[in-house]
């Protein structure tokens, strides 16, 4: 079964808002780019699978005063609300910070996210935290305090123009846009390039994507990329590290 939202007027208007589709179990279906927002086996198991462990997480939080995380693609913040809870369980020292960072280019309202996250009984403390201090416009940069030690920032627009822009250097990447099939600007070499100029030495990305041209872009990029299994019977995903620091200029 398949509800679609109407497009109103204000939606035709604004052009930063896509149209949705809900699958049968709340599942959101961007109709712009005709995908999924996550897996329909399970999103939740899959974010942990592919992104948390794919970055070595929670692991490398014992030793991180402050850590920070770059998303690609906030959709429904459901990478976001799983991290939250595993930090929250996590061993990590006294006084500890999460950044999280997100790069959306159709930031989702609240009920919509809401909505999206009501079938994870789980994360519910951290889905109504998150929707309680949804703005209801998003534009620019956007920085919410969670919680004491967790802030989220949405930065708002086309995602190789915001991550080149972006201040923060990043110690893992979740790489979340849509499937490379579907929006192929989000796997880019361009993207893949500023994607690891803003990554830390020794920092890590992960993704559930795996398609050739891809792996070639991160690794033309300068990651080591390393090929592993995918979730729910996926072949593969992929996962990496930035090594060194750019030469410099002689």
């Amino acid at each position: 079964m398949i509800e679609s939202r109407p497009t109103t007027p204000a939606d035709a208007e604004t052009p930063s808002r896509q149209t949705l589709s809900w699958h049968t179990g709340d599942m959101p279906y961007s109709v712009e780019f005709d995908d999924h927002f996550y897996c329909r086996t399970d999103g939740r198991l899959e974010c942990g699978h592919v992104f948390l462990e794919g970055n070595g997480l929670p692991p490398r939080w014992q030793d991180a005063q402050m850590f920070t995380i770059g998303e690609l693609g906030f959709g429904t913040g459901l990478n976001l609300c799983e991290t939250w809870r595993r930090w929250k369980l996590a061993a990590k020292p006294p006084g500890a910070r999460l950044a999280f960072s997100s790069f959306e280019r159709f930031p989702m309202q609240a009920s919509d996210i809401a909505r999206a996250l009501s079938a994870w009984s789980e994360i519910e403390e951290e889905r109504e935290a998150l929707v309680a201090a949804w703005p209801e416009t998003l534009a620019g940069t956007v920085r919410l305090d969670l919680a004491d030690d967790v802030t989220l920032t949405i930065v708002c627009g086309p995602a190789l123009e915001t991550v080149t822009r972006a201040p923060t250097v990043f110690d893992a990447w979740y790489l979340d846009g849509f499937a490379p099939s579907r929006n192929p600007d989000m796997w880019s070499a361009e993207l893949m390039a500023a994607v690891h100029d803003r990554t830390a030495i020794g920092g890590t990305f992960a993704t559930y994507a795996a398609a050739g041209f891809v792996r070639r872009n991160l690794q033309a990029a300068g990651f080591r990329v390393e090929r592993h299994p995918g979730f729910a019977g996926k072949r593969e995903m992929l996962r990496g590290t930035r090594l060194h620091a750019p030469l410099e200029a002689v």
